[in-house]
């Protein structure tokens, strides 16, 4: 088949999942050409390496227009990027593609709209993966940093644009008419909050990269991914501090954005609390392959993750995985045979990871279930036959 991928994603566990995608569709030899925005990032994991063609479009600067609510972290050159100057971007793409003899489309979320204004103009039979709707969980209220830091008048405005972003995001999703998911979690999150169907199709991880070595383990546990509240890092540390010092392992995490204040936080909370910590920024892949394999454990404790690769890819490195049992990670850790899942409490949350760091036998027990779990269902190859069969399907459809 001819293909059209469209995306607009920072770097992180999307832009990995889309890069698995689009690698296995050129290796099965259909034709893939990538179509993107001038503020997709195309640094981390470029997909013209893995495939036939990629064009990109500039996205003007207008003016500023009324801005993004989701534009508040991110460089100040982006912010003179309005919601006119994007959608008509949004809109050249998918005239390109509708110009072009493509079979079918493949659309991923846009960084800055969740779902995309390109969906309102493709006319080729498209399968939008939605890795998550707007979260506006109470929790994430509870938790949140920014709107601590921020006076009265200017946590209106947020809430003001955080409403319009989501009344615009139903607008553009109601344009899709055959969406993916990463969860059955997630699956339910789209139907709550947008009142629309969609299927689940898994992900998978590259086993080529995520692999074991031969490396000396060492007294660490391990966290990756974006430094923000919801990532619970500071409910990490808290149950970490909760094991004798003589024991207590130094926690490394490792990070590709950090919210502003929120590494100073996690830093102070950590001394405070005596718990060994260093935060490491934008590693590459075999530095992240080797905290992987070195460390004991992956703690893993975000608010309501959607789906998650980091516990997979501990997994299929051997590295058994202690996580809060919410989200996504339920349909991917095997309690007591890839890692141990337990409840949002401190004391709980530490029990669990010292049981592991106390006793080998087992560790290395959950080593080996978790490597042969990941190579018998959460591979590339895998995530892409499963994919394989939405496009047939909606091929047959056409």
């Amino acid at each position: 088949m001819k293909i059209a991928v469209f995306h607009n994603l920072p770097s992180g566990g999307a832009k990995r999942a889309l890069y698995g995608y689009v690698d296995y569709l050129d290796k099965e030899g259909h034709e893939v050409d990538v179509f993107v925005p001038s503020t997709a990032n195309e640094q981390f994991l470029p997909l013209k390496n893995v495939s036939r063609n990629l064009e990109v479009f500039p996205v003007k600067k207008t003016g500023t227009g009324y801005l993004y609510s989701s534009l508040k972290y991110v460089p100040p050159i982006i912010k003179s990027i309005s919601l006119w100057d994007l959608e008509k971007t949004h809109k050249q793409i998918a005239e390109r593609i509708n110009s072009a003899d493509y079979d079918l489309v493949f659309s991923e979320q846009d960084q800055f709209t969740m779902t995309p204004f390109f969906l309102k103009y493709i006319k080729k039979p498209t399968v939008y993966y939605c890795p998550q709707p707007p979260r506006n969980e109470a929790i994430l209220e509870a938790i949140s940093h920014r709107k601590r830091q921020i006076n009265l008048l200017k946590r209106l405005v947020f809430d003001y644009a955080d409403n319009k972003d989501l009344k615009l995001d139903k607008n553009n999703i109601s344009h899709a008419k055959y969406i993916l998911t990463n969860s059955y979690f997630t699956r339910e999150s789209i139907l709550r909050v947008y009142g629309v169907n969609s299927f689940v199709s898994y992900l998978g991880i590259d086993t080529d990269l995520f692999q074991p070595q031969k490396v000396t383990e060492e007294n660490l546990v391990l966290s990756v991914g974006s430094c923000r509240p919801s990532k619970g890092y500071d409910f990490l540390i808290r149950s970490l501090a909760l094991i004798e010092p003589e024991v207590r392992p130094r926690l490394v995490i490792v990070s590709n954005f950090s919210e502003p204040g929120w590494e100073e936080y996690l830093q102070n909370l950590a001394s405070c609390l005596n718990v060994c910590m260093d935060i490491l920024n934008l590693i590459d892949d075999i530095k992240l392959v080797s905290l992987y394999n070195r460390a004991k454990l992956v703690l893993y404790a975000p608010y309501l993750e959607p789906f998650g690769l980091v516990p997979l890819e501990a997994m299929s490195c051997g590295t058994p995985v202690v996580a809060v049992k919410e989200g996504g990670v339920r349909e991917t850790v095997i309690h007591g045979k890839t890692g141990l899942h337990t409840e949002r409490d401190e004391s709980l949350f530490a029990k669990a990871t010292l049981e592991l760091l106390s006793n080998d036998e087992k560790r290395y027990e959950m080593s080996k279930n978790g490597m042969k779990y990941v190579k018998k269902y959460w591979t590339l190859k895998h995530a892409g036959d499963r994919l394989s069969w939405h496009l047939n399907r909606l091929m047959d459809e056409k």
